[in-house]
């Protein structure tokens, strides 16, 4: 029998996907040592508004535009799994796939939030966990109420290779300057960008 697949999960809107999306998957496949990265797409963040959400098929185009690499996927698991919490995908993931080893992707902004997500805890019991540091998030995430809950699962970075066998909890923070860009700034930016265009057409 074959030694288990290592694989890096990383959930999102992605909406639209950008460079910051593949930065982290490539760091995470360079220091963790992973086989594939799968992008899984969610067809509805529960925390963010529909308002302004485009589309699914919208925003699977954008991640496979952007990820145009051999060892990342992206994925409608979410969708067709029927699950809207990243615990539950979790959870059904690890179920579906007992051979593969996951491990769970994240920036330091998300750290520094996670405990607002529905049965944040068992994230930490389901999956190792990799949190990608970010421009002025560290403190913040680092001195969170997650990274308190579970200061005793940190793992030194040098673990990195090892954190997909590792028993959970377990999680390291990398200490990896990832691009800053965000899809928020991204679709404020395009939207800028047709105000000015409308307002040259309505002036023209």
């Amino acid at each position: 029998m074959g030694a288990a697949r290592r694989i890096g999960l990383l959930g999102g809107s992605f909406n639209p996907a950008h460079q910051g999306h593949l930065d982290i998957s490539l760091a995470a496949l360079k220091y963790l040592g992973l086989d594939e990265i799968w992008w899984l797409v969610s067809p509805q963040n529960p925390l963010k508004p529909e308002a302004g959400m485009a589309p699914f098929a919208e925003r699977m185009a954008s991640a496979r535009a952007m990820a145009k690499h051999p060892r990342i996927r992206v994925t409608d698991l979410e969708s067709r799994l029927g699950t809207r919490f990243t615990a539950d995908t979790l959870k059904a993931l690890v179920t579906r796939f007992p051979s593969c080893r996951f491990v769970w992707l994240m920036g330091a902004d998300n750290l520094a939030q996670i405990s607002s997500w529905r049965d944040w805890t068992k994230i930490f019991h389901l999956t190792p966990i990799a949190v990608f540091d970010r421009p002025s998030y560290t403190m913040k995430a680092l001195t969170a109420l997650a990274a308190r809950r579970f200061r005793r699962a940190r793992r030194r970075e040098a673990a990195l290779k090892t954190l997909a066998a590792t028993r959970t909890p377990a999680w390291v923070f990398v200490h990896h300057r990832l691009n800053p860009i965000s899809a928020t700034q991204i679709r404020a930016e395009q939207a800028r960008k047709r105000a000015r265009k409308s307002k040259s057409g309505v002036s023209a």
